[in-house]
């Protein structure tokens, strides 16, 4: 576990096998390229519970199982049960990480899927099985139900990677807001993500809004556990190409009667094709963030809605899985 971490880097969970050390069941490890991306912008903590609980390396496989209906983490081989230890495990490993901002972790383990998970409805492999979470993340999604958290595999489709970046950055520009323990840092980080938070979720935007307007004259710790619980749910789903339109059109209702009807029509048709899916997200951005530049509107130019993660990590390339 690093014990340095740069402050002006959020910090993420990952599973030791995506390209720090050879620890898989069978000694392998797998070579990331979304992982090794993000290397230089994240403090990375690696975790590989099954090693940690004593499983070594190689080892027997382990899987779930259902017993008694009870959710138990099997050894076939040995006829051993492990979830007790996989349990503690979390619980102290959660007690020691201090502040973090998300979780990267091995697709369809065992201890670390998060969709998918095979859990098999008795300890005979040939009865059948169902999907779930694996037990490690299961415990993680308890503890920090607000925070992303992604499988290495899913990272492959842009828009699942663009959220789990955006969620990411998000949440570490709030834990910023929290250490601050000021109001006017929560006024300001929510005037900033108008925008994007309105692109993903209006309801829940409008609802953070009145949280931030704090009428009733609630402390700041209480108002922050409030907004941080419903940021969660602005950012429970990926945004809808409709919404970012209706966000586009905010933002063009500053500058239209500025600019031509060419210029009107050029830039309703790249909406139009960005609905389609025919053009990339960030080419509508760049074009209304010209106007912005232009035309000098200040309260748009602070928007985090133009960059919500580092440049450097836009990647449009998919997996179309």
């Amino acid at each position: 576990m690093a014990d340095i971490r740069d402050d002006n880097k959020p910090t993420v969970v990952v599973s030791r096998c995506l390209g720090f050390c050879h620890c898989r069941y069978n000694g392998d490890v797998i070579s990331d390229a979304f992982v090794e991306q993000l290397k230089d912008h994240v403090n990375y903590i690696t975790v590989c519970p099954e090693v940690e609980i004593g499983l070594g390396v190689p080892r027997n496989p382990v899987r779930l199982v259902l017993d008694n209906g009870n959710l138990e983490l099997y050894q076939p081989a040995t006829g051993n049960i492990y979830t007790e230890e996989m349990n503690r495990y979390s619980a102290e490993l959660f007690e020691s990480l201090g502040e973090i901002h998300g979780f990267l972790l091995k697709g369809r383990s065992p201890s670390c899927g998060t969709k998918d998970v095979k859990i098999y409805v008795n300890k005979e492999k040939a009865v059948g099985s169902v999907k779930g979470v694996g037990l490690f993340a299961s415990r993680a999604m308890e503890r920090y139900p607000n925070l992303p958290m992604e499988e290495e595999g899913r990272l492959t489709n842009y828009a699942i990677r663009e959220h789990f970046l955006t969620k990411l950055y998000t949440f570490f520009r709030f834990g910023k807001v929290k250490d601050s323990g000021a109001m006017k840092e929560l006024v300001k980080f929510h005037a900033g993500h108008k925008y994007l938070l309105l692109s993903y979720n209006q309801s829940q935007s409008r609802i953070l809004g009145k949280i931030v307007a704090n009428h009733e004259k609630k402390h700041f710790r209480e108002v922050a556990e409030l907004y941080e619980h419903h940021l969660s749910l602005a950012f429970a789903r990926l945004p809808s190409r409709n919404n970012y339109i209706n966000t586009f059109m905010h933002i063009f209702g500053y500058f239209s009667d500025e600019i031509t009807a060419g210029e009107k029509a050029f830039l309703l048709d790249r909406f139009q094709k960005y609905r389609e899916d025919k053009i990339h997200i960030s080419v509508v951005l760049n074009v209304l963030r010209a106007y912005v530049i232009r035309f000098n509107l200040e309260y748009l130019l602070d928007q985090v809605l133009w960059e919500a993660y580092p440049e450097e990590l836009l990647n449009i390339k998919d997996s179309g899985k």
